[in-house]
C-alpha cells in the first residue's frame, strides 16, 4: 500500500488562483457603486441627525433652532455649526417657505420651542435616480423620510 499524499496539485492551486483573481475583479468593478452607495446613505443618516439636533436643541434651549442647508458650498448644519457635507455623488433639493431663504441663499427650516416648525424637505437624489425625501412637518416639527421613485 502506497503512503498517502498530501498537498494540493498545480492544477488546483492554478483554479484556485484563477477564482480568486475573478473575484478580486469582480470587487474592483463594484467599488465605485458600492462607494457611492455608502456616501448616499451616509448623507441620509446626517441630515437626519442634523435635523433631530436641531429639534431637541429647540426644545432643550427653549429658543426657535435653524436647520439649514446652502447649497452653493454643499453643506448642511443647526445653528452657526456646520454638520455636514453632501457628496459630489449625491444631488440635493431643499424645499422651504420663501421667508426661511436668507441672503446668502440657505435655506431654513426653524423648528420652534413647542415642537412645531416651519416645516419643508430636502431630498437626496441617487445618480441613477430615485432617492430619498426628509420631510419636516410644520405642526409637530416631526421629522420623516418617505422614497422618491427612481
Amino acid at each position: 500500500m502506497a503512503p498517502a499524499r498530501r498537498g494540493f496539485t498545480l492544477i488546483e492551486l492554478m483554479v484556485a488562483l484563477a477564482i480568486a483573481s475573478l473575484m478580486l475583479g469582480a470587487a474592483v468593478i463594484a467599488y465605485p457603486k458600492m462607494h457611492q452607495g455608502m456616501e448616499y446613505r451616509s448623507a441620509i443618516r446626517g441630515v437626519l441627525a442634523a435635523m433631530n439636533t436641531a429639534r431637541a436643541e429647540a426644545a432643550r434651549t427653549g429658543q426657535p433652532a435653524l436647520f439649514y442647508v446652502d447649497p452653493q458650498t454643499r453643506v448642511y448644519g443647526v445653528g452657526a455649526r456646520e454638520l455636514g457635507r453632501f457628496p459630489d455623488s449625491v444631488g440635493v433639493r431643499f424645499i422651504v417657505a420663501g421667508q426661511e431663504i436668507d441672503q446668502r441663499e440657505r435655506g431654513h427650516i426653524r423648528f420652534q420651542p413647542d415642537g412645531g416648525a416651519t416645516g419643508g424637505s430636502v431630498d437626496l437624489l441617487r445618480g441613477q435616480g430615485g432617492g430619498v425625501r426628509i420631510r419636516v412637518d410644520w405642526l409637530f416639527g416631526s421629522v420623516s423620510q418617505e422614497t422618491i421613485p427612481g
